[in-house]
C-alpha cells in the first residue's frame, strides 16, 4: 500500500517554526506516517521572512526534511485558471492557487489552516484549531 502524500501549507510551517505545540505535534506525527511535501512557493514565502544568516541556515536545513514540489508551465496555467475562478469569490491569492495546483498534481491532501482559500481542492485538511 502506497503512503498518502501531504502538501503542507505555509501557515502550518510558520506555526511550527514559531514553536506552536499543536503544529509541532502534528508535523512530528505525520512525517513518520506520510510522504510530506512543501512547495517551492512555501519555501519562497518562508525565506521572505528570514532575519539573519542563522535563521537562513536553520530554514535551509528544516526544508530538507520535506520533499519539495516543483512548479512548471502546466501548473502555472492551472494556477492561473484557479485564480481566475476563485480569486475574487474566495480570496485565493496567486500563491494559494499555485499551491492548490501543486497539491492537485501530486494527488496530495493539502494541510492548511485556511480551507476557505482552497475551494478548488477536494482533499484539504485543517490539522488543528488555533
Amino acid at each position: 500500500m502506497a503512503l498518502e502524500k501531504l502538501l503542507i501549507d505555509t501557515d502550518v510551517i510558520i506555526d511550527y517554526l514559531r514553536g506552536n505545540s499543536l503544529a509541532i505535534a502534528y508535523l512530528n506525527e505525520v512525517q513518520a506516517k506520510y510522504i510530506c511535501y512543501i512547495s517551492t512557493i512555501t519555501i519562497a514565502e518562508l525565506f521572505s521572512g528570514v532575519r539573519d544568516e542563522n535563521e537562513k541556515q536553520l530554514l535551509h536545513n528544516f526544508s530538507k526534511e520535506f520533499y519539495v514540489s516543483m512548479f512548471n508551465e502546466s501548473l502555472a496555467q492551472k494556477a492561473g485558471l484557479f485564480r481566475r475562478d476563485y480569486g475574487k469569490s474566495h480570496g485565493a491569492s496567486l500563491a494559494d492557487c499555485i499551491i492548490a495546483a501543486i497539491a492537485e498534481d501530486l494527488g496530495a491532501t493539502l494541510i492548511t489552516l485556511n480551507k476557505k482559500h482552497f475551494p478548488m481542492l477536494k482533499k484539504v485538511k485543517i490539522p488543528y484549531q488555533k
